[in-house]
């Protein structure tokens, strides 16, 4: 079966669907794109004040915040650890190169 073939009123429904899909899409990295600047802005901070890039304190609580937050709306919980987890390591990578580069290695 092709597109073609497809009753028009179930297209229709396609159609409107894909295009809430592409909307929630582009809200989406919009929102991302406002949270990155105000984690620019913490790496700064973060920076000034030689305060280490990753906070292992923070990301644990947010992780289990984000994942409550996940289970109240349906959503999956290991899905949403998986991308906060993308998120931080992300910001992290930002705040590493806004301090002049990634902490050296511990020594053995």
């Amino acid at each position: 079966m092709t597109t073609k073939d497809i009753d028009e009123n179930v297209r229709a429904e396609l159609t409107r669907l894909r295009e809430s899909i592409d909307n929630i899409d582009a809200a989406v990295v919009h929102m991302l794109a406002e949270r990155f600047k105000c984690t620019q802005q913490v790496g700064h901070l973060k920076a000034e004040h030689h305060l280490p890039p990753a906070d292992p304190a923070r990301e644990a609580r947010q992780i289990e915040r984000l994942r409550q937050l996940a289970e109240s709306a349906k959503l999956d919980p290991a899905f949403a650890e998986k991308l906060l987890n993308f998120i931080i390591a992300e910001v992290i990578r930002h705040h590493e190169t806004i301090a002049g580069g990634p902490p050296p290695a511990p020594e053995e």
